[in-house]
């Protein structure tokens, strides 16, 4: 629906706005949210394709699990 769209086009901008998250990465995060449900803790966004330890150690602080 439209409003999906929009909500993922406002996500992926939130997330290309992360030090090391260009617009591949927000793609395969919202593939893998989609596919799996919403993270359960932070960590678990090193489950998606492309994002490892260096990664997760720059946008850790910034991002949050509810």
């Amino acid at each position: 629906t439209l409003e999906f769209v929009a909500a993922s086009d406002v996500y992926k901008r939130q997330l290309t706005s992360l030090s090391g998250i260009g617009e591949t990465r927000a793609k395969a995060i919202i593939a893998y949210r989609e596919e799996n449900g919403d993270f359960k803790t932070k960590e678990d966004i090193k489950n998606v394709s492309g994002i490892g330890d260096s990664i997760y150690s720059n946008i850790e602080k910034m991002i949050t699990v509810d």
